[in-house]
């Protein structure tokens, strides 16, 4: 039986965000999204590295499934809002390689990727938005552990 390619890449991100991270961002507070640890820095927040992830599965939405053309988006008003976005825009990304199944990730990714990448598939994109994902959402919950412990 061959090996979906569509079906590993989603099952690196989903596996991670349904077993890891949504799980740890219940209960998330409006103090804790806004609570800075070191020196006033904005890039040490729950809320920038939230809205970090959000931005880059709605980037890879309006560039690959049709999505909304996507510019910085403005600070969420609550971390329901914030989680309420994140939601979103994961869904958006799910549902988009979905769609593309293995000949759309299997394409080269043309003028819609920096010409060094042109020739790399779209399934390389996908793999790096999900690593971003793990990544920045390891951060936020080390950035939950240790508002816990302040």
């Amino acid at each position: 039986m061959p090996i979906s390619i569509a079906e590993e890449v989603l099952d690196q991100i989903e596996s991670h965000w349904e077993g890891q991270l949504r799980p740890r961002l219940h209960g998330l507070t409006d103090d804790e999204l806004a609570w800075t640890p070191i020196h006033s820095d904005p890039r040490t927040t729950i809320e920038w590295r939230i809205r970090h992830v959000t931005e880059g599965l709605a980037e890879t939405n309006a560039t690959y499934f049709d999505g909304p053309p996507v510019g910085e988006l403005p600070r969420p008003g609550s971390a329901s809002d914030a989680l309420d976005r994140l939601d979103e825009a994961y869904a958006g990304w799910v549902s988009g390689v979905r769609g593309l199944g293995d000949l759309g990730l299997s394409e080269a990714q043309g003028s819609r990727s920096p010409a060094a990448f042109a020739q790399a598939p779209v399934a390389r994109v996908m793999l790096f938005t999900s690593v971003e994902v793990i990544h920045h959402g390891a951060e936020i919950c080390l950035l939950r552990d240790l508002y816990v412990r302040r």
